[in-house]
């Protein structure tokens, strides 16, 4: 149970795997140059690299509008409730998207909104509530904003539900948007 038995072993492989690839090059065409560089450009604006831009781009097939941080992902803790320079110069950088501060408890989001340069701020959902809650509670910060043109950048483990719950365009974890 659960094996798959391997590849066939009947005849045909090379003929299956050349209409396979055919049909693989109809289905991704290749893209304008100047489309590329749009997206390029696109990716710095939103501080994110090419390879991870195109990919949300390709299994959403939108745009990113919005960005949710995590205060784990901000490194703001109650004895350090600032964000970090590096962090702030980064979310600075962002155009075009909304940044949206998630406050882990015992955090409240009025302590995340002291740091100006977040658009807004809210209570992060409890990282072990029921999935139907979790949904709820992140389909309640978004508002009006579509859960696949979100990005969550996350720092805890338990955090990547939330994108699952939101039904969000991808999760990156803190050290890779901010490595960028």
């Amino acid at each position: 149970m659960g094996h798959n038995n391997g590849p066939t072993m009947e005849g045909g492989t090379s003929w299956r795997k050349h209409c396979w690839t055919a049909a693989r090059e109809v289905l991704l065409p290749t893209l304008p140059i100047e489309v590329v560089r749009n997206r390029v450009r696109r990716a710095k604006e939103l501080g994110l690299d090419y390879k991870t831009y195109a990919s949300v781009r390709a299994q959403t097939g939108h745009d990113v509008v919005a960005f949710l941080f995590s205060s784990n992902a901000l490194r703001v803790r109650a004895l350090s409730p600032v964000i970090p320079m590096a962090e702030v110069a980064k979310l600075a950088a962002i155009a075009g998207a909304g940044r949206i501060g998630l406050a882990v408890a015992p955090l409240s989001p009025s302590l995340l909104a002291s740091n100006a340069v977040l658009d807004a701020t809210h209570p992060a959902p409890h990282v072990l509530l029921p999935f139907p809650a979790m949904a709820a509670a992140i389909r309640d910060i978004l508002g009006k904003t579509p859960g696949d043109r979100v990005v969550l950048v996350g720092d805890a483990p338990l955090e990547r539900d939330w994108c699952a719950a939101g039904r969000l365009a991808a999760y990156l974890p803190a050290d890779r948007y901010f490595a960028v």
